[in-house]
């Protein structure tokens, strides 16, 4: 029996990162993800304020929405199977957060404040790149300078990640691990050296859950198993039809090839014996013009 929470149900994510108690998490988090180019010290959560933006099945996909002290927009997503779109998608809810900022009247300026979004992807996600961590900005053509980082979009394809904890260089690769082998620890990694992870074993643990937080849980869990077999299903049927289909158009097409090399040897070898050409033709179900090319 698992230990500690599911990472990848809404719940056991919102848990994790999306609620007040756990706000130290995700700043910890954040900081260990831009190390070295900011320091947040303080969010709000906006989920609340913000109309849903897409109706995807909400036990795959759903994120966490919140603002920096500084005015900064963070979205935080997880998606667990890939869809078509996906970066147009993206591209498109990082649009809308930033035209959410726009004011009435003529004394606006323009002055929208940064666009975060930091995309866990529990799958491979072909155009965005083989690696694990992909960093997309505006940026100069040519120059290849940044033009504006007012739009960050930040992919984390988790199954590029294939540290064990004592590869671990860092505390955002610890999170990593941490976040990816959560369902599967029997004790917290790090803990004894981290608080912060020594407060994620204590705010993940299952058994901290209260009655009504286990049943919501364990019906997440239940959905987000149940999605991912249906489309697991939905994938492998779809390849055997194509399989099938495929093979049997392929046989009716060799048999077709293979069914007109044999007439026209049979009548060639019929023309070489002087059977006359109209007979061949009437035989093999051939023109006489066909024949007589030969």
């Amino acid at each position: 029996m698992a230990r500690f929470i599911n990472p990848f149900t809404d719940i056991g994510f919102k848990r994790i990162f999306g609620q007040e108690f756990s706000k130290p998490l995700l700043l910890h988090f954040l900081n260990n993800l831009l190390v070295g180019e900011k320091e947040i010290v303080d969010i709000t959560f906006l989920d609340k304020e913000q109309p849903a933006i897409y109706a995807d099945d909400r036990s795959l996909i759903y994120d966490i929405y919140c603002k920096t002290t500084d005015g900064e927009h963070i979205i935080v997503e997880m998606q667990n199977k890939d869809q078509p779109f996906f970066k147009k998608r993206s591209i498109y809810y990082v649009s809308e957060a930033i035209s959410r900022q726009g004011e009435r009247g003529t004394d606006w300026r323009y002055d929208i404040k940064s666009v975060y979004l930091v995309a866990f992807l529990n799958f491979k996600i072909d155009d965005i790149g083989t690696k694990f961590r992909t960093d997309a900005v505006l940026m100069d053509r040519e120059s290849k300078e940044v033009f504006s980082n007012d739009i960050r979009m930040i992919y984390l394809q988790l199954p590029y990640f294939d540290k064990q904890a004592d590869e671990c260089e860092n505390d955002f690769e610890r999170w990593i691990y941490v976040l990816k082998n959560m369902e599967a620890l029997n004790r917290m990694p790090f803990a004894a050296k981290d608080s912060v992870f020594a407060k994620i074993a204590q705010i993940a643990d299952i058994s901290a859950l209260s009655k009504e937080e286990r049943m919501k849980y364990d019906e997440g869990i239940r959905k987000y198993r149940d999605t991912i077999c249906v489309m697991d299903y939905a994938i492998e049927k779809g390849l055997k039809e194509g399989f099938d289909k495929g093979m049997a158009k392929g046989m009716a097409k060799g048999m077709a090839e293979g069914m007109a090399k044999a007439t026209i040897a049979n009548a060639l070898s019929l023309k070489k014996n002087g059977v006359p050409v109209e007979i061949i033709a009437n035989s093999l179900g051939l023109s006489i013009d066909e024949v007589r090319k030969l």
